[in-house]
């Protein structure tokens, strides 16, 4: 038996969980599908902090340079200054909303990180931003009765009717089966796929499967090759690579070699406060330089006291693995962290498909360009989540709800492999990614994963496993494409910037990746194909 829902949200990071609220408070029922529980999302694991205008010597103007800097020519500037000139409103929401972001003498406390012309970054907690930006927000959510949280429900594809994306197929977590529901509009809010990579900071839900959805259902899927790599994850073998915030080096910590030697001044005049892809590059080379598996990051100048309490979270977990944050010179190497491409959107979350929307790290908006900022990220879902939330209400008021249980399903696949062979697939798919299309690439490397995937895509796939496989190869093909180095994207055989290649990397299924020269993802109607 199908269920009926006047919009569905998959995903409940903090743009899924912001939509959410804006169907609510049109009054709209909303149903929102989470394959976790309802916290378990990157908003949960987000350190560093929201970016935001607050503070008195800082101003949009500001804000806005540094993001398009980072950026590296490929953002867009409208989608940049609704970031940051809406993100104000909405941070300030959500202390009103009871969200308690860290404050000293009853005054919030800003901090600086790279990339930042000020110190303009909120934290909750210390280290525990995203998950105080989660409970904050599903408490505010539970306040509205039409609002309905189904965790354990995992999304297997998108329904779609003559072009409109009317509904989804997801497992119900009770009856243990697939089901339908149908609704105006669907708000795909479900986040990065870090864990296409080997290393990666992201949690195992960030498999991507929302973009991959969206892909087999005919959107449009724009940069995919802009990956972001964390520079300093915890490095220790056998160990999760958790985070280790860029607000530890915005405090004072220092990257040194295996010989303890201080090195960013060999790659780099801005040292530790670099852009994470310059650093991010940067500890690879030092690798490569000295054969060392990993650097290590130093923050032994600063008092144990205020680590204890700048990074409680940090501090207790580099403890559990023998390690004194005030005392010990901490194994660090990158880790893939943040997808910059995604759908294709407008500045409302319209994607290319009628009746589907999204938010937040699953989409492209155009706000990052080839380089996120550092605490742009949770910014980014509060806004656009509120955004598309309330463009999905005023757009579908006169759709109505239909069912159909005759229509395919886009975005599953038929066949079915064992489990077993899923992991296995997914292990490969991994490492390869890690090895021929991580920090640094060329034609050589891009060809042959390229050449891999398309044979595993050849063989029998389970429906996670045709998404993992697909989404790698979007971002391979995107790569190989670009022969040039911008932002997140570097290539060994192409290593400038090159003007001409100032263009949008745009795929859509069945079709020659193509690009689109027009830098402006903010069309307020719906967006056409690429140019």
């Amino acid at each position: 038996m199908s269920l009926v829902t006047d919009f569905i949200v998959i995903g409940s990071g903090v743009a899924g969980l912001r939509a959410s609220i804006a169907l609510a408070e049109a009054g709209a029922d909303v149903t929102v599908l989470t394959k976790d529980k309802a916290r378990e999302s990157n908003t949960e694991y987000a350190q560093g902090g929201v970016a935001v205008v607050l503070s008195e010597d800082d101003d949009a103007g500001l804000h806005e340079g540094d993001t398009l800097v980072a950026g590296a020519g490929l953002c867009d500037e409208k989608a940049v200054g609704t970031l940051v000139s809406e993100g104000t409103k909405y941070i300030k929401q959500l202390i009103d909303w009871g969200t308690e972001f860290d404050r000293e003498g009853g005054e919030l406390v800003f901090t600086k990180e790279a990339a930042h012309s000020r110190r303009r970054i909120l934290h909750a907690h210390g280290d525990s931003t995203g998950a105080e930006f989660v409970r904050s927000m599903i408490a505010r959510a539970r306040q509205e009765k039409t609002i309905n949280l189904l965790p354990f429900a995992t999304t297997e594809g998108l329904i779609v009717n003559d072009g409109r994306c009317i509904g989804v197929r997801f497992r119900d977590p009770i009856l243990r089966g697939p089901r339908e529901i149908y609704a105006r509009a669907v708000i795909m809010c479900t986040g990065g796929a870090g864990q296409l990579y080997q290393h990666t900071t992201n949690p195992p839900v960030a498999t991507g499967d929302g973009m991959a959805m969206a892909y087999f259902a005919g959107a449009e899927m724009a940069d995919m090759e802009f990956v972001q790599f964390h520079p300093t994850a915890l490095s220790i073998e056998g160990a999760p690579r958790f985070l280790l915030s860029e607000a530890m080096r915005g405090e004072g910590g220092i990257l040194r070699n295996n010989q303890g030697e201080r090195f960013m001044g060999r790659y780099d005049e801005r040292l530790e406060l670099a852009p994470r892809d310059i650093v991010s590059r940067s500890i690879v080379a030092e690798m490569r330089r000295t054969g060392s598996r990993t650097v290590f990051l130093d923050m032994t100048a600063l008092d144990e006291e205020f680590l204890k309490h700048r990074f409680p979270k940090i501090y207790e977990t580099c403890a559990a693995y023998g390690l004194n944050l005030a005392k010990d010179l901490l194994p660090v190497s990158p880790a893939s962290h943040y997808c910059m491409g995604g759908i294709r959107t407008d500045l409302h979350g319209r994607s290319t498909v009628r009746g589907l929307y999204a938010a937040g790290e699953v989409t492209c908006t155009g706000v990052h360009g080839a380089n996120r900022l550092a605490s742009n990220s949770l910014l980014e879902g509060l806004v656009f989540g509120a955004r598309a939330g309330e463009a999905a209400v005023a757009d579908n008021q006169d759709v109505e709800i239909g069912r159909s249980l005759q229509l395919p399903v886009l975005g599953s696949s038929d066949p079915v492999s064992r489990p077993a062979i899923s992991t296995a697939v997914k292990k490969r798919v991994k490492r390869v990614m890690w090895e021929r299309v991580g920090i640094l690439r060329d034609k050589d490397s891009l060809t042959r994963a390229i050449a891999e995937f398309e044979q595993i895509e050849r063989s029998s796939l389970s429906a996670s496993s045709r998404n993992f496989v697909s989404l790698a190869l979007l971002v391979s093909r995107a790569a190989l494409w670009r022969e040039e180095s911008r932002g997140g994207h570097f290539r060994s055989d192409f290593p400038q910037q090159r003007e001409e290649w100032r263009v949008h990397s745009i795929q859509k299924l069945r079709t020659e990746i193509s690009s689109s020269s027009q830098i402006d993802f903010s069309r307020s109607n719906q967006l056409t194909g690429s140019v």
